[in-house]
């Protein structure tokens, strides 16, 4: 019986990388596992001749040669598979970890590798001047450390951890799935292979207790919501010897009640009266600093913005800020007094005199009087 293209057992293009074949390897063996197929005869020959297609795809000089002379480029050199335990063996890394456990490598192997500890998580909200300026903020945080009483080992003073009964201090128990023999971490010891007949007082057998740490956090200038800080090796401790992890601060900004944010540049909204906006004015206006004076132009027009050169946030690690953009809104007048409204009617008539507007009314007629 002819064989089958390998990259079409695995339902791979021919430029598929290295993950991208194993990933599809995993799949088929899900897809093709005997004991998921009881009713499908051939579940168990399409397992198998996936797990060959891959033997050779995985291994960059077998594939080299299946890709330039075919299958007779690697007859002789790929693996051929007895039985499905064959299989399982030959990738015991792949499918310990597709089904959740160790591989089949030695009894308890591995058990008491360093391993990294967890990393932490801390939401801090600061004001918006913390956040312009930079600051450092002090915080508190509980983490697990080793018990100071016992050293870690979890047992009371004088007394000492006694090996599993169960896995016989290997740390690992063998189970059955089908035709696999899978090992994993024993359930009563944890995969620690010891167990604690008289634990320690303190930390009643754990091996650690949990213990505030307060920190300074150095906040940069310019930050904003959302943004984190990683403060390393301050996460839970690591097990066996292992690194701790890292803490990372999620900042949280207050609002500020004089500016609203964009980016690194601020707006700033202000109103000025009618007669500010169309006299001009001087305007004193806050800033991240010191408040500045500003001249409003003759004419201003209510929501016209005008653009302050770096007067705006810090970019973080940069040696720029952004801008000050200011709004101005022009107020209209209300509850007019009699001499008032008697200057604003003098100034419309005034206006109506200039030449501009009575041309404008003369084109107006002109264009009304077409269309009669």
């Amino acid at each position: 019986m002819s064989q089958r293209c390998y990259y079409e057992v695995l339902g791979v293009e021919k430029t598929a990388d290295g993950e991208t074949i194993k990933r599809s390897f995993r799949k088929m063996a899900l897809k093709y596992h005997p004991d998921r197929n009881p009713d499908d005869p051939d579940a168990a020959e399409k397992f198998k001749e996936c797990a060959e297609a891959y033997e050779v795809l995985h291994d960059a000089e077998k594939r080299q040669r299946y890709d330039r002379y075919g299958h007779a480029g690697v007859n002789g050199n790929g693996q051929h598979f007895s039985s499905n335990s064959d299989i399982f063996s030959h990738f015991s890394d792949i499918f310990g970890d597709l089904f959740g456990f160790s591989g089949m490598g030695g009894m308890g192997g591995g058990r008491n590798r360093p391993r990294a500890g967890a990393d932490l998580r801390y939401n801090l909200e600061i004001t918006f001047l913390q956040a312009a300026k930079g600051a450092e903020v002090k915080i508190k945080i509980p983490r697990q450390v080793l018990c100071p009483e016992c050293e870690g080992s979890g047992a009371a003073p004088g007394a000492s951890p006694a090996a599993c009964p169960d896995c016989r201090g290997t740390g690992q128990v063998v189970r059955s799935q089908g035709f696999f023999q899978l090992q994993m971490p024993c359930p009563r010891c944890h995969g620690q292979g010891r167990v604690i007949t008289n634990p320690c007082p303190r930390c009643r057998g754990a091996g650690e207790v949990e213990q505030v740490r307060e920190l300074a956090v150095n906040i940069p200038a310019g930050v904003d919501s959302g943004n984190r800080l990683r403060l390393r090796g301050e996460g839970e401790m690591g097990l066996n010897g292992g690194p701790p992890g890292d803490l990372f601060v999620v900042l949280q900004v207050q609002a500020d009640k004089n500016f609203e944010r964009r980016g690194q540049d601020l707006i700033l909204h202000r109103e000025i009266t009618f007669v500010q906006a169309a006299l001009g004015a001087r305007l004193e206006l806050p800033t991240l600093d010191e408040p500045v004076s500003f001249e409003v132009p003759k004419g201003t027009q209510s929501g016209q913005v005008f653009r302050i050169s770096g007067a705006g946030l810090p970019y973080p690690g940069r040696g720029r800020k952004g801008d000050l953009l200011v709004e101005l809104g022009v107020l209209t007048p209300t509850g007019l007094n009699a001499e008032q409204e008697k200057l604003l009617r003098e100034f419309e008539r005034l206006e109506n005199k200039k030449p501009l507007n009575k041309a404008k009314k003369v084109i107006k007629k002109m264009g009304s009087a077409m269309w009669l």
